[in-house]
């Protein structure tokens, strides 16, 4: 953001010389704008009078206004040599000096005027200006204040004290001055001219930085009304349009911006953001190239071509963009920090964590939780509590940067979560009221609900709830997919017809999405990501409907206050712990998770044997294949006490990545447990892992992040899972499932608990097999797997939503009968 500087025009001492006449002739030119003229003039009067002082000095100004800046310096320093003893051709000097960005030279000038002229206003205003270009600011903010002392009504030095207060990053006191500057100068002629627009430029500068973004537009057409050909108040305005999430104006003011001034990098860079934001991702990239042309050292443009990248899945050439934009500028923080993304999704999470840690050494304020989440991811837990204690005072301290999701991991605060949960979308999805009140009564006939995800795909989610979209009461309700995901394969194809309405809306804005569900008349909005990897929680902060829904892929409340409900249960969310959630709760009878496993895309015939999975023939398996993030010191401690009281027991756990695999197995040797009593499974295609299940006895659950989808697809293949009921939602999962499937005994409260069932299991075959034999005879019976009666819940909390904004009710907690 660039900031425009106004200063003092070059002066004449007065005249006492036998040339006086001929030389205000000139002058009179001069003033006129003739400078040819005067210029002739002057340079008749240099040829009678080699060494005139008053011409010299003139024919400097002169050669100023031309921007001919090396001979103007000459000519006035001739003056000077000539006449030491004037102050105004030392202030003269000082204004070209800083033409030549010479500021140093520039401000021993003006402290020759200011000591020979020392109420000189003008020259301690403009001595203001170098100060700041060395970024002597203090100095700077004192000579101005100087000035202003000595002239109380000299405009142009509040102007030059607020660009000062700027750079010390006072934007609120520099407002005052910047307005100050104007009212002084409102009546003048001044006010009125192109360069005044600077000083509304400016402001509107200050503003941005205040947030007030609305003033600083209003500020910012000021100063293009002045100055009509104003680039970088049209950039800038583009910024704060796209902050304000108007997208298309702010494409609007950088493509003008682009149009007065070609070689605007920074408009092409921050035109890509824009077009980014909107999902137009090749032609963003095309805005970036385009900077990087014009500005090959330009470290932004790379950092910010490789997210584009990244969303576009070309991951190879995302790291490469990040990689060259540190290159170029080896501290630049987000640089590191999107790389580690790019990383990240490319598997290759050792190189991520290093590549996150970074960023955060150079900018401490990015941390956000990524980089211990992958540590959870491969299980490095050297001096990981201490990490734990350190995002805890974070928390505390009202850290904003802090990413809901990476809290799951170790948190065990319903509290906390919604604490930081709050803050994230204050900073990153706040409320936006751009497109008003949405319609509540609706003229259609059946309920419109619209799902919201980028996992309509063969992901968990879909796994989960295909069985509900093809089971919903097509007679009340009329169902619509919003797809904002990449993917395309079979279950896409698939959910295409399990919905009335399949909308491909990848490549829209969040603001345009939420005006198609509003033009679809969408009844009842959906969100099924929340805060996990490509959600899109600013689409329903622009509100898409008159209820708007959390519901399960995020095991946690958004902090919200958009979101109107959050689908639950009565063990997930006690009464008692409303209080820690932004949403009502919609509380539906048994389990609030939804199940599809009678379907016949999910089954294999496969029937492996141990040695082919590299399991021991004899001993008892116990297994988790939750993901390894999930797995925390604590947790696997206790494993691996369950592991030494078991004689020729194993551990079969999900590889995640190789070095989670790794380090797991020097954390059970520094526990004094076989490395190779633990075992690792690859990942399978759904029906054959659900298989691979039947060979272990007893699946171990983690806390305080419980198995989900992997607890259900245990259950459903005949293994009991063991858990521990925790405090937040994402430590209560695996009860209500283990409740809802008539298998209440596997929930413990306590870590003595949970071991001492473990072992019990183990060492009582009897016991075991009766669980299994209730687990067999549930299955088909228990509402756990019944995908049709749990359809019918889920319509008649949705029923319930619509009933009350029908009603004119605000949001409010909904119990569904059994």
């Amino acid at each position: 953001m660039s900031k425009k500087n106004r200063r003092q025009t070059p002066t004449q001492p007065p005249i006492d010389n036998a040339l006086q006449a001929q030389l205000q002739r000139g002058l009179a030119f001069q003033q006129q704008g003739r400078l040819a003229d005067a210029e002739r003039i002057y340079g008749e009067i240099l040829q009678r009078a080699p060494n005139h002082f008053g011409a010299l000095n003139l024919l400097g100004v002169i050669a100023c206004q031309n921007r001919a800046y090396e001979r103007a310096v000459q000519l006035i320093s001739k003056a000077i040599s000539i006449n030491p003893n004037v102050a105004q051709a030392y202030y003269n000097r000082g204004i070209v000096l800083q033409q030549l960005k010479r500021f140093e030279e520039a401000r021993v000038s003006y402290d020759k005027a200011i000591a020979l002229k020392p109420d000189y206003a003008e020259a301690y205003s403009n001595r203001g200006i170098a100060l700041k270009e060395l970024k002597r600011l203090k100095e700077a903010l004192a000579s101005c204040d100087k000035a202003i002392a000595l002239k109380p009504n000299f405009a142009e030095a509040y102007y030059n004290r607020g660009n000062a207060l700027q750079e010390l990053e006072r934007p609120e006191e520099a407002l005052v001055s910047y307005d100050k500057a104007i009212a002084l100068s409102y009546d003048k002629a001044i006010a009125l001219s192109p360069d005044f627009a600077e000083v509304y430029f400016n402001r509107g500068n200050a503003l941005k930085e205040l947030k007030r973004l609305e003033e600083a537009l209003v500020s910012w057409d000021k100063a293009i009304a002045l100055k009509p050909d104003f680039a970088e108040a049209y950039s800038n305005r583009g910024n704060a349009l796209q902050e304000l999430k108007r997208l298309e104006e702010a494409l609007v003011s950088y493509d003008k911006a682009i149009a007065l001034k070609p070689d605007h990098a920074q408009a092409y860079s921050n035109r890509g953001i824009a077009l980014q934001e909107l999902k137009r991702l090749e032609e963003a990239l095309v805005s970036y190239d385009k900077a990087i042309a014009l500005k090959p050292d330009y470290a932004e443009a790379y950092s910010n071509r490789g997210i584009a990248l990244k969303e576009l899945k070309r991951l190879e050439e995302a790291l490469a963009s990040c990689d060259k934009a540190i290159a170029l500028k080896p501290d630049y923080a987000e640089a590191y920090s999107n790389r580690g993304v790019a990383l990240k999704e490319l598997e290759r999470l050792e190189e991520a964590l290093a590549s996150y840690n970074k960023a955060i050494a150079v900018k401490p304020d990015l941390a956000d939780g990524t980089s211990f989440y992958i540590r959870m991811n491969i299980c490095d837990w050297v001096d990981i509590q201490a990490d734990i204690v350190s995002l805890e005072d974070a928390i505390s301290a009202g850290a904003s940067a802090l990413g809901p999701f990476a809290l799951l991991t170790f948190s065990h605060s319903p509290a906390s979560q919604l604490k930081v949960a709050r803050r994230f979308v204050e900073l990153r999805h706040r409320k936006n009221d751009r497109l008003g009140a949405v319609q509540k009564r609706r003229t259609h006939g059946r309920t419109r609900i619209g799902y919201f995800s980028a996992d309509f795909r063969n992901h968990p989610t879909s796994w989960l709830m295909c069985g509900v979209f093809d089971r919903h009461d097509k007679s009340k309700f009329e169902t619509f997919a919003f797809s904002f995901g990449r993917s395309n394969d079979s279950m896409t194809s698939r959910l295409r017809q399990s919905f009335d309405h399949f909308i491909d809306v990848q490549n829209m804005s969040d603001e345009n999405i939420a005006v198609l569900a509003r033009e679809n008349e969408i009844d009842i909005s959906v969100d099924l990501m929340g805060f996990i990897t490509d959600s899109r929680p600013g689409i329903f902060a622009y509100r898409t409907a008159p209820s708007q829904v959390n519901y399960l892929a995020y095991p946690g409340t958004m902090g919200a206050d958009y979101i109107d409900y959050v689908i639950s249960d009565e063990i997930i969310i006690e009464k008692s712990q409303q209080a820690f959630y932004a949403e009502k709760v919609a509380y539906l009878p048994n389990s609030y998770q939804a199940n599809n496993y009678r379907d016949s895309m999910f089954s294999s015939r496969k029937a492996y044997t141990r040695q082919e999975l590299g399991l021991p023939e004899a001993g008892f398996v116990l297994c988790c294949f939750n993901n390894n993030y999930k797995i925390t010191p604590d947790v696997f401690a206790i494993w691996m006490q369950i592991l030494k009281q078991l004689e020729g027991s194993v551990l079969w756990l999900l590889e995640d990545n190789p070095t989670a695999a790794i380090n797991l197995r020097k954390e059970a040797a520094s526990r004094h447990v076989d490395p190779a009593r633990l075992i690792f499974a690859p990942r399978m295609s759904l029906p054959e892992h659900l298989a691979r299940h039947r060979l272990a006895d007893l699946f171990l659950d983690t806390l305080p992040y419980n198995a989900h989808t992997t607890a259900s697809d245990a259950l459903w293949a005949g293994l009991p899972v063991l858990t521990r009921i925790g405090e937040t939602f994402a430590g209560r999962v695996a009860a209500s499932l283990l409740s809802a499937i008539g298998l209440p005994e596997l929930i413990t409260t306590s870590p003595e608990a949970y071991e001492a069932l473990a072992i019990e299991l183990a060492a009582n075959p009897e016991k075991l097999s009766s669980i299994k034999n209730k687990l067999a005879q549930n299955r088909l019976t228990a509402p756990l797997f019944d995908t049709e009666r749990f359809t019918r819940h889920l319509e008649a909390a949705y029923t319930a939503m619509y009933e009350r904004y029908q009603g004119d009710l605000p949001p409010d907690h909904i119990y569904v009968p059994q």
